[in-house]
């Protein structure tokens, strides 16, 4: 069996070494660490070369090319550069706790390699000490744990760094423009075609700092929203309409006509006359996973207040 972690790095010298030194402390040893670095200008490349002269598992794939392609770009050439039986993907600042692969691992197994597959546990989120800021992330920002296609086509609840794809799912990203995230659309495969599983379970300290690309979500940055109503309603608007494009991509692929209905029938909502669009909204039961967010998203749906076309 071949695993292959990938990780992708950017100015990560602060942490880096404490996550390539969580991965190489996992209970399961026998792995692949493929390190792409995104154009760094701090000793990033240093600290992966040394520990590459350190460990014959753990390779720097683009030690003379540094390009700068952005985080997607940049995890898509991971998972292009060789075939293999499991992908993890890997944060620079992050701490995967010992048991994580071999967890993981054993919830994949039970499944079919012929179908596509995507595993995600639960994190805790830490503070740049690692102290523990909450036990769940799930738990905490999104109330349940996404597992259907219906549930990830209007928010998604899989953070990158505890996933896990099969060969078959790796296979069918086929695109990198008109992406939120690289998480979220492989999120989006694996329900439409095949398999999206949740463990319970938190396998990685999820560290929050100010350097983060992506976090948690904490107060202060809420209260940032909130005092800026327009604002708020402004980016609402941008979630949506991106969400959208994403889910378009998946029309490229050969799905089964069920899935394909749904998916066209959430790209098409805001293309749709008032009747239409309470219908449709009614009929498939998009959502959010909050009741809060709920209001807001069904309001912004059949009003369409401030949208923009």
């Amino acid at each position: 069996m071949n695993v292959t972690i990938v990780l992708s790095s950017y100015n990560g010298e602060k942490y880096i070494a404490q996550q390539i030194d969580s991965i190489r402390q996992q209970t399961y040893q026998d792995w692949t660490l493929l390190i792409r670095d995104d154009g760094s200008s701090d000793r990033t490349p240093q600290i992966i070369t040394d520990y590459c002269q350190q460990d014959s598992r753990i390779q720097f794939i683009n030690a003379d090319n540094r390009q700068n392609l952005g985080v997607i770009k940049s995890f898509y050439h991971l998972v292009k550069h060789q075939e293999s039986d499991y992908y993890f993907f890997a944060d620079q600042d992050d701490i995967w706790l010992p048991e994580k692969i071999a967890v993981t691992l054993a919830c994949a197994e039970s499944e079919s390699s012929d179908q596509p597959l995507l595993v995600y546990t639960d994190l805790k989120v830490v503070d740049e000490e690692l102290q523990v800021l909450h036990e769940s992330m799930i738990r905490t920002q999104s109330h349940h744990a996404n597992t259907t296609l219906l549930q990830e086509l209007t928010e998604n609840t899989v953070t990158g760094g505890t996933m896990m794809i099969n060969q078959s799912l790796a296979n069918l990203w086929l695109v990198t423009d008109e992406l939120l995230m690289h998480d979220w659309y492989l999120a989006l495969i694996a329900a439409a075609m095949g398999k999206l599983i949740y463990i319970d379970q938190p396998t990685q300290l999820y560290r929050q700092h100010s350097n983060n690309v992506l976090g948690a979500r904490t107060l202060s940055k809420r209260m940032k929203n909130w005092v800026r109503p327009h604002r708020l309603i402004a980016k609402y608007w941008w979630l949506i309409t991106s969400s959208q494009k994403q889910a378009r991509q998946l029309l490229k692929l050969e799905l089964p006509a069920q899935k394909r209905q749904l998916i066209q029938a959430y790209i098409g909502l805001l293309d749709s006359p008032f009747s239409e669009r309470l219908r449709v909204l009614k009929h498939y039961g998009f959502s959010k996973n909050r009741a809060f967010h709920t209001l807001v998203f069904m309001t912004l749906m059949v009003t369409k207040i401030g949208y923009k076309e």
